[in-house]
């Protein structure tokens, strides 16, 4: 079975939101996703292409568990606090991945 990730990807439109979305993602928001969603991991990354972008991995044994949070409680719920909390202010995607592979290291010892 190969590993999965549930991608989130939001549009800070703002530039005056993202310092309080930053801080509300990373100490209230990303760890009860993974508190919620059993995930085996999560990071997040701002864009450097397009500011405006902030996006969430969440890491999942398998691509079975990824899918089996559509329509979940647990999804219901993450996404009835976040629109509480941004309305509209903050645009979001949601996708589901498949690892297709791992990356090779170059250049190291040797």
């Amino acid at each position: 079975m190969a590993t999965g990730c549930f991608v989130v990807r939001a549009v800070v439109a703002d530039p005056a939101d993202r310092p309080r979305f930053d801080h509300w993602y990373e100490t209230e928001h990303l760890p009860e996703a993974v508190a919620a969603f059993r995930a085996r991991r999560a990071w997040r990354c701002w864009s450097r292409t397009d500011p405006a972008v902030h996006v969430a991995f969440y890491e999942f044994t398998t691509v079975d568990e990824v899918e089996a949070l559509a329509g979940s409680p647990a999804l219901g719920a993450l996404v009835a606090e976040f629109d509480r909390v941004w309305g509209t202010r903050v645009s979001r995607g949601r996708e589901v991945l498949e690892v297709a592979g791992s990356g090779v290291v170059l250049g190291g010892p040797g």
